[in-house]
């Protein structure tokens, strides 16, 4: 039912502190300015290579595909945004497979996160303040900061120092660790106490963020001890997020003594969505051995209900699709305001075969959250053995409202093919090859597109391949800057 995470990745320097320009945006009044007044950050270049070095991440990394943990991520970055003066951009997340803590962001509001950071945090708040430190510094503009004072070395040595991690998610272990770092060396070896304060102009921002969202502030500071305290028991080894985002008693401090005086206007109460996701990500490091995942879920402190989740879970996993289902929807009938409870229980008839109870499931809950990405997913790949002709259409709607999403356009591929759109399918294989870096397959790919459109004189998709052609040598050319 979850998607299996892959061998662990190497120890990867991908907290970047990397940063997108906020269009429109004055600096936070209450932190002292690092830049002159008068400097513009150019955003475009920032987010052209930033969208690049996340398709050749694909490529190489491996990825939680957790449709149900995507979305949740996806709204809680969404509750928090609003309060983290970042604007103009969109942001898209990508969750890794790995047991490592970890999250990261990069130029173009990339943000992601590893499961193992799901598994670390045994609440939502202390999540939410990593991902709140991320946005800080994205708001902050700090690459592009960065790299207005480090002109001389510009796009080359980001590009470099990306690549370099890019070579360490591949499998490069120390020689791609060695050369992202050697890149960044290079370009900030005179600005160690700049990026210092970058660190903390994110922690600021950060508890400010949750502050206004709802959250404890603080859960970042205790977060900070507890990885400080990894730190001692593993012997001096950080966890990946301390690599570029070292924790010191006086950062602590300083983030102690805001948090302090920081207050919660109106405070979030319950965390049981965080708590359900947690058990999908316990269970997804722990797929060999479930039982720890159930034992690492009660040491947190879950409610009954995330335990009942996970067991549910665990005996699907186990083929035991009839107590997984009853369980599933008497937990639903006690959380009826958990979307994510009804739709694991219309995954779990999907990967059982159960096709049409998995149809009825899925569009029983979008007759109630018509928007919700997991459910409209669900729907899709079980309509592809009912009616193909349904599937495309609800896939090809969803495509469109999710078009950085590879597994949309797998799915979407096949729809295409079984109802007799062979042009599209093509074109929606391309789509999915560009968006894991697979650029010269995905030109290939068009190529084949818009000679099968030709021969079944369908003008519309011959329109709409030649459009995409001109985008995908766009991309291949900034590919290009990481080789």
């Amino acid at each position: 039912m979850l998607r299996r995470l892959l061998p662990c990745l190497p120890a990867l320097a991908l907290s970047l502190a990397l940063a997108v320009p906020a269009l429109g945006q004055s600096e936070t009044p209450d932190l002292p300015s690092l830049i002159a007044g008068d400097t513009q950050a150019v955003s475009g270049e920032e987010v052209r290579l930033g969208r690049a070095w996340l398709r050749q991440f694909r490529a190489q990394a491996p990825l939680w595909q957790d449709p149900i943990a995507q979305d949740y991520l996806e709204s809680l970055v969404a509750r928090l945004l609003p309060h983290s003066q970042l604007g103009g951009i969109d942001p898209v997340i990508t969750l890794v497979a790995s047991e490592r803590l970890n999250a990261f962001a990069v130029p173009g509001g990339v943000i992601g996160v590893n499961a193992g950071l799901f598994a670390f945090a045994e609440g939502e708040a202390p999540l939410a303040s990593v991902i709140a430190h991320e946005l800080g510094h994205l708001s902050q503009r700090h690459y592009a900061r960065g790299k207005e004072r480090a002109e001389q070395a510009r796009i080359p040595a980001m590009a470099a120092m990306l690549a370099g991690m890019l070579i360490a998610a591949g499998g490069g272990g120390d020689a791609g660790i060695a050369a992202a770092m050697g890149s960044q060396a290079a370009l900030f070896q005179d600005q160690l106490a700049y990026s210092r304060r970058f660190e903390r102009e994110a922690d600021r921002l950060g508890l400010q963020t949750l502050a206004d969202a709802g959250y404890d502030p603080q859960a970042m500071v205790e977060m900070f001890r507890t990885m400080q305290h990894m730190v001692a028991l593993q012997g001096g080894t950080p966890p990946e997020f301390l690599l570029t985002h070292p924790v010191t008693e006086s950062r602590i401090s300083d983030a102690q003594a805001r948090a302090d005086q920081v207050r919660v206007t109106t405070p979030r109460e319950n965390d049981i969505e965080y708590q359900l996701v947690r058990a999908r990500a316990l269970l997804a490091i722990h797929d060999q051995e479930p039982r720890q995942a159930a034992t690492r879920l009660a040491r947190g402190g879950a409610s009954e209900s995330a335990r009942r989740y996970l067991a549910a879970l665990i005996d699907a996993d186990g083929g035991r699709t009839d107590a997984a289902l009853a369980a599933l929807d008497a937990l639903s009938a006690s959380l009826p305001d958990l979307a994510l409870v009804p739709v694991s229980a219309a995954q779990v008839a999907l990967d059982a075969g159960r096709i049409d109870a998995a149809i009825e499931r899925a569009r029983r809950q979008l007759r109630m959250i018509p928007d919700y990405a997991p459910a409209r997913l669900v729907l899709g790949e079980a309509l592809l053995q009912r009616d193909p002709e349904e599937a495309y259409r609800v896939l090809r709607d969803l495509a469109g409202r999710r078009p950085e999403d590879p597994q949309v356009f797998t799915l979407l591929a096949e729809a295409a093919g079984r109802s007799g759109r062979e042009a599209w399918g093509h074109l929606a294989r391309a789509e999915h090859l560009q968006l894991t870096g697979h650029i010269d397959r995905a030109i290939r790919q068009l190529e084949v597109a818009e000679q099968v459109a030709e021969a079944q004189g369908d003008a519309n998709a011959a329109g709409r391949i030649a459009q995409r052609r001109e985008a995908f040598l766009g991309y291949r050319e900034t590919l290009e800057e990481f080789e």
